[in-house]
């Protein structure tokens, strides 16, 4: 595992904390706007996600690590496909323990 460079875990509503930070977090695909990905994340808010996807036709569920543009954007470094299931629910409670009382076990 590297971890030189960690990436916070997020979701939508904990993604304007870390501006300018590398952050990881899950979105649902939505469709493609030129030269990015819009996705819903796990807690229902439109992300925008920047970059080149990669070739490989996107699945519903993607991960994306990379470096928080906007409050609502990510400049991607790495594109996952995750499939077409994802428990959302248990994203969003792992995204609260990885920025609240158990932050040093994350980072």
């Amino acid at each position: 595992m590297d971890t030189s460079k960690p990436a916070i875990f997020v979701n939508g509503a904990l993604l304007p904390m870390h501006l300018r930070k590398r952050v990881r977090t899950v979105i649902q695909f939505l469709g493609t706007d030129v030269g990015s990905v819009i996705g819903k994340s796990t807690d229902d808010l439109r992300l925008v996600i920047k970059g080149t996807p990669p070739s490989a036709p996107l699945t519903t569920f993607i991960e994306v690590i990379g470096i928080a543009d906007t409050e609502t954007s990510i400049q991607a470094e790495i594109w996952t496909n995750f499939g077409d299931t994802f428990d959302t629910f248990s994203f969003n409670q792992l995204c609260q323990l990885a920025n609240g009382e158990y932050q040093t076990l994350f980072l």
